[in-house]
């Protein structure tokens, strides 16, 4: 992850560590893996999600991510993060990503967007009027900022093509919590993923799991979300009121490559 914001601190704290995910298909019987490389429902899945996710005109997202770090000794030392998420289509966010370590907070409201660090008093603040889709672009590619579960504002757009996926398999069922999902595994570059999907005509991604092929100790992330697609969210939520004693400091543009 690129980042490169107001403060080091920031650097402790990603929620999202995938590439471009996507999902949701028919329910599969046995996992193949190599054999047949690509299971054309997978993908179909994907793209029935994505539609989905695209729908959404307002919500809430919350989750709960066990990443992992090794050692140069190849011990695995385990961390936790969360970050809530509420989206009010097309134009306003509210996202806040904490741990032990840190915590931030990112604001629009349709016009301006503000970073905030909430532990040293210090925000950021960019005009900007596109919309959501549009500021989760933005943010990462100019300034390095990511917003957690990004990938959910991606999933169903040409920003998130499916023709890189080298291997998709349906692995069966699963429940996570309540909700009966669709489990779907898939390899993509360093990448290998897996993602469980809700059973229905309300195709929600419920857990997340990254391996990071490309280190030997086969690090990886497990990320839980929880959907309310009926929150009670009003609308100043969205909009940043600079708490007492807060600094305005400028949110550096990652330098051309």
């Amino acid at each position: 992850m690129k980042v490169k914001l107001l403060a080091a601190a920031l650097l402790g704290l990603s929620l999202v560590a995938a590439p471009a995910v996507h999902a949701q298909t028919e329910p599969a019987a046995t996992a193949k893996p190599a054999e047949s490389a690509v299971n054309p429902g997978a993908i179909q899945a994907l793209k029935d999600m994505g539609a989905f996710l695209q729908s959404l005109k307002r919500f809430h997202v919350s989750t709960g991510l066990t990443g992992e770090v090794v050692l140069a000794d190849g011990q695995k030392l385990q961390h936790t993060a969360r970050a809530d998420v509420d989206v009010q289509r097309p134009n306003k966010l509210r996202a806040r990503m904490f741990s032990a370590r840190a915590e931030r907070v990112i604001f629009f409201d349709g016009q301006k967007a503000t970073l905030f660090l909430p532990q040293q008093k210090y925000y950021s603040t960019v005009d900007f009027t596109g919309n959501v889709d549009g500021l989760v672009s933005k943010l990462e590619e100019r300034y390095g900022v990511e917003i957690p579960l990004s990938d959910l504002f991606l999933w169903g757009t040409p920003a998130a093509p499916l023709d890189k996926i080298e291997s998709a398999m349906n692995a069966g069922q699963d429940f996570i919590g309540k909700d009966l999902c669709n489990h779907f595994a898939f390899r993509q570059g360093n990448f290998d993923w897996q993602i469980w999907i809700t059973t229905g005509s309300k195709p929600l991604p419920r857990k997340l799991v990254i391996i990071n092929r490309a280190d030997d100790a086969r690090p990886q992330s497990v990320s839980l979300i929880d959907w309310n697609l009926n929150p009670s969210t009003k609308d100043d939520v969205f909009r940043f009121v600079p708490p007492a004693g807060a600094k305005q400091v400028e949110l550096r543009a990652l330098e051309a490559k």
